[in-house]
């Protein structure tokens, strides 16, 4: 008897088409997610890699507000045209700390998972508030009311902890200090911008971001998200050790 007749028989019996076909799936199911309770973390670790700053992550706030993600993505693909055009493919590691992640399922404007660093805070501020002054053809509507929104810090305190409990690692100090914070990064001139620097490290931009000195706006906190974007990992270091592991 052929294995034909067989396989014809399992065709023609629902019930044991059913049957087998769960064995299958149950056994590739198993086969993908046992291994899983065996790790202590599914994602690689990469040097540089931080929580947001209490200031950057309201910026987060209002970038998710705002709707931002529904015109631009923030994960850039490991395809030749993209890595040219936006830099180095993106890494899982990078929205470890993302709740949600900020991936992003289309593009009207361009990716921003690379655009810290790459503009002035004059720019992304005469861009937000004005977007066609400097982009001609762009479709982005203006912002400039996040200039006259004073940021509240009542609950940053709050947010940290909600981001503790579904693993992000802010530490005790890093939340009783998150009001300060939040308010020194974008007075550069205050006296508490050494306790930002030694709790978040060198890649915490300080600026006065939307030109208020007086004043810290969402502007500044959305400004501060931006900047930051793409900037934590040294990709020359994370290249250099693949090719070192490799050997």
């Amino acid at each position: 008897m052929s294995i034909w007749t067989h396989h014809k028989k399992i065709e023609k019996n629902a019930t044991l088409l059913l049957v087998l076909s769960f064995i299958v799936v149950a056994i590739g199911g198993l086969v993908e997610i046992a291994p899983l309770f065996y790790l202590q973390n599914t994602i690689e670790k990469v040097q540089g890699m931080r929580p947001y700053t209490p200031l950057e992550l309201v910026g987060r706030n209002v970038y998710i507000r705002e709707g931002c993600y529904l015109c631009h993505s923030q994960m850039v693909r490991p395809m030749r045209d993209e890595v040219e055009r936006y830099g180095h493919f993106s890494l899982a590691a990078e929205s470890m700390y993302d709740h949600p992640f900020q991936w992003g399922s289309k593009r009207t404007g361009p990716d921003l998972a690379r655009v810290g660093g790459k503009y002035s805070n004059d720019w992304h501020r005469q861009h937000l508030i004005a977007p066609r002054s400097l982009v001609p053809e762009s479709i982005m509507p203006g912002y400039a009311f996040l200039m006259e929104r004073d940021v509240d810090g009542r609950d940053i305190v709050d947010h940290l902890r909600a981001n503790v409990t579904v693993g992000v690692p802010y530490t005790e100090e890093m939340i009783r200090n998150a009001q300060r914070d939040l308010f020194a990064q974008a007075r550069p001139d205050s006296g508490d911008v050494d306790g930002l620097i030694e709790r978040y490290g060198d890649t915490a931009v300080v600026a006065d971001f939307d030109g208020q000195p007086n004043r810290v706006t969402e502007m500044d906190a959305l400004i501060a998200y931006l900047q930051m974007l793409g900037t934590l990992v040294d990709f020359s270091t994370y290249d250099a050790t693949a090719r070192e592991n490799l050997r």
